[in-house]
């Protein structure tokens, strides 16, 4: 059986197809590139298009990658307290996502007309739908909710989280890879564009730094991150009560872009001089420190920290910053390993287990495809 993966995220476009559990084909676009391995050899080309989703189907489809392609699964950002699983595609359950683009309306556009664009490409295919939001769904109510009056939970407005198919991901690589602190208490730190923690404790999401929306938690590429509510409302009063112009600034000019006034891209940052860009790196590496420290009072303690995403991955030197702040719990990297990028980061003498745990949100993608068609 072969699956399509399609995952948009906020700066890039990632694909995949896999023929059962093997991976025939894996790409990305971004900065305008494209690039795809198939079979041992690899492509890259100029890609700018309005409409990336729909001009890459065509682009698989003329190398005769769609050819016996049995469903598409799709990464939707934000599933709302109703989708907790994965599903099929339907009119109405696309209608219902429609309705959450507020919560996300940086992916949840993109997200939902993926799967349009999907289904008209291929209309006697399946499209399964995977969220997001649905891995911490186990957090607990005190996690989930808002200092706001009982009746705005009930209409949904609580934390839900993100990250989740990443997050997942990094949780099923452990079981595997470390078996030993699967179960016990790891610290997430998905960093990328978008950037966010999460708690694991006994295998499951007890805490996470998004909340209701994306822009919650760290500062990000191009987010601001969490902000005193005091300071919503004084940007929403400079606007002159609109909220359009306010979700503007803060999803696409603050963060790393904002702090810096030079790029939200952490490699422009960590290669420029400028002091500038040193704060906005010192900024960044602070913030997750000083969250890490929120979830880890949510899980009683730490036993490994995992690093995954575009900068988790591969940015040794934000690696040993956010490290070094954690040097109190008994965190210590060896330098060696942690310039090689190897699996596992901790010095011999670390308390603590830290791990470069590369995230996998496509195979997650295709598995739960796979469930759901035998499921149905």
């Amino acid at each position: 059986m072969r699956v399509l993966t399609l995952n948009v995220g906020s700066a890039t476009v990632k694909f995949a197809a896999f023929d059962g559990a093997a991976r025939a084909l894996s790409g990305t676009i971004q900065r305008a590139e494209l690039r795809a391995a198939a079979a041992g050899t690899e492509h890259r080309e100029p890609f700018a298009h309005a409409d990336p989703v729909g001009a890459l189907l065509k682009w698989l489809a003329d190398r005769g990658h769609l050819a016996g392609v049995a469903a598409v699964a799709h990464r939707v950002v934000h599933g709302g307290d109703r989708f907790t699983a994965p599903v099929l595609a339907t009119p109405d359950v696309l209608a219902a996502l429609d309705a959450l683009v507020p919560f996300a309306p940086l992916h949840q556009p993109q997200n939902v007309a993926g799967a349009r664009a999907a289904s008209a490409a291929l209309p006697d295919v399946p499209q399964v739908l995977c969220f997001d939001t649905a891995f911490h769904a186990t957090m607990p109510r005190a996690e989930r909710a808002f200092g706001l009056p009982r009746e705005y939970f009930d209409r949904g407005v609580r934390r839900y989280g993100f990250h989740g198919l990443a997050f997942q991901s990094v949780a099923e690589a452990l079981r595997e890879a470390a078996p030993h602190v699967a179960g016990g208490r790891v610290l997430m730190c998905h960093l990328g564009s978008g950037a966010s923690l999460c708690a694991l404790r006994n295998g499951v999401s007890v805490a996470t730094t998004m909340g209701l929306t994306p822009l919650d938690g760290l500062l990000m590429s191009t987010r601001a991150g969490a902000l005193d509510p005091g300071a919503v409302l004084y940007l929403l009063r400079e606007a002159n009560g609109n909220p359009d112009s306010v979700e503007q600034l803060l999803a696409h000019y603050c963060g790393l872009l904002g702090a810096s006034g030079i790029s939200g891209d952490m490699r422009d940052l960590l290669a420029s001089p400028a002091p500038e860009a040193a704060e906005a790196v010192e900024l960044f590496c602070y913030r997750v420190a000083r969250e890490a420290g929120a979830m880890i009072a949510a899980m009683e303690g730490l036993d490994a920290v995992a690093f995954s995403g575009g900068i988790g991955e591969n940015a040794p030197a934000i690696r040993a910053r956010v490290c070094e702040k954690l040097a109190w719990l008994g965190v210590a990297l060896d330098p060696v390993a942690n310039a090689a990028g190897a699996p596992v980061l901790s010095a011999p003498n670390s308390r603590v287990l830290v791990l470069r745990a590369p995230a996998d949100e496509e195979r997650v993608l295709a598995a739960a495809t796979r469930a759901v068609l035998k499921r149905d």
